[in-house]
């Protein structure tokens, strides 16, 4: 007697065909996310109704959005019509240290920034950012004028910021770094987590004026205000003295070449000799190899006038250009490497 198997190999078209579907997860995800579904979910699992109730949506609707989730692990219907909370869907929750929430929603539930994904073409053919294509200005401006698509935006940044630094700061060796200054630092949650993993350290977060006063109140909250200043400036025009290391994380990421070369430039000239400067960056890799700095890439396509990721070459070229010598890149646990260059 014969019995029939299923080939184990990859069938191309399946793949394909899911990966086309990969809209109909990210949307699932993202408007479970926007409801709260897991939070309402901490307690113990609840039916559809009560669920539906607390949120003022459909129950039958709703019923439909988790039975899918619960397909791929995210949620499980433990009896008819009743849900709680599985491993992935904790992720999902708000309290969690590791919450991708605000990912969630800016991948799924933000409509803006789902349009611009939708206007790729666009990008494609002309190379200008589908974003001001779609809202008729650049995506700072956009953000100062609308502040619920900011908070989104902003919840997104920590929401990663917290799932990424803590590889980046144990990547990283700063016991011979005795004052840090951070070029774009925004808020300060990464120059805090490199303070609080190195007690030795002082810091200074350098940022717009408006966003450095965020910075300070994080600081003071996390009682790191006597080791750490925050300084108002723009990184295109200077950068504060004072440091015997500076660091930018995924700040060229936003600037073409000349701008990224005048950043690095304005840095290259208060660093005392022998000094370093560390990039915190998705390195893009050669050849067919996977990266996700490819597709964060093609964001910023999508959103900047020239911003994007950058190879090892493309690095030690603008590096280059201002007198910085690269001197290694070192991988982390997460899809940024750590890009250490010196003054000689």
């Amino acid at each position: 007697m014969s019995i029939a198997t299923v080939d184990s190999q990859p069938n191309p078209l399946m793949q394909i065909l899911q990966m086309m579907n990969g809209f109909w997860m990210t949307q699932c995800i993202g408007v479970a996310a926007q409801l709260g579904v897991a939070d309402r979910l901490i307690e113990g699992a609840k039916s559809v109704e009560t669920l539906a109730e607390s949120m003022n949506v459909d129950a039958q609707s709703l019923y439909r959005l988790l039975r899918a989730l619960a397909s791929v692990g995210i949620f499980l219907e433990s009896e008819p019509r009743q849900f709680q909370l599985t491993p992935m869907a904790d992720y999902l929750r708000s309290d969690v240290p590791n919450s991708i929430q605000g990912l969630a929603i800016w991948s799924g539930g933000e409509p803006t920034h789902w349009q611009m994904w939708g206007n790729l073409l666009y990008s494609v053919r002309t190379g200008k950012p589908a974003f001001e294509q779609v809202t008729g200005m650049p995506f700072f401006a956009y953000t100062g004028q609308n502040p619920e698509f900011a908070a989104i935006f902003d919840q997104a940044m920590t929401s990663a910021s917290a799932i990424f630094n803590p590889a980046i700061v144990h990547a990283y060796d700063f016991s011979s770094i005795n004052t840090l200054v951070d070029i774009g630092g925004g808020q300060g949650t990464f120059l805090a987590a490199i303070l609080q993993a190195n007690p030795h350290l002082n810091g200074i977060v350098y940022d717009l004026p408006q966003v450095t006063e965020g910075a300070k109140s994080y600081m003071e909250k996390l009682g790191l205000q006597n080791r750490c200043q925050a300084i108002g400036g723009n990184f295109l025009e200077s950068v504060p003295e004072g440091g015997d290391a500076y660091i930018l994380k995924n700040t060229l990421t936003n600037w073409d070449d000349k701008h990224a070369i005048q950043i690095l430039q304005n840095c290259y000239c208060v660093m005392p000799q022998g000094a370093k400067l560390l990039m915190v960056q998705s390195v893009i890799e050669p050849g067919n190899q996977s990266n996700l700095g490819k597709f964060t890439d093609l964001e910023m396509l999508l959103v900047t006038s020239g911003g994007r990721e950058r190879s090892a070459t493309e690095f030690e070229q603008v590096l280059n250009a201002v007198g910085l010598q690269l001197a290694r890149i070192i991988p982390t646990q997460c899809p940024s490497s750590l890009i250490e260059a010196i003054k000689p």
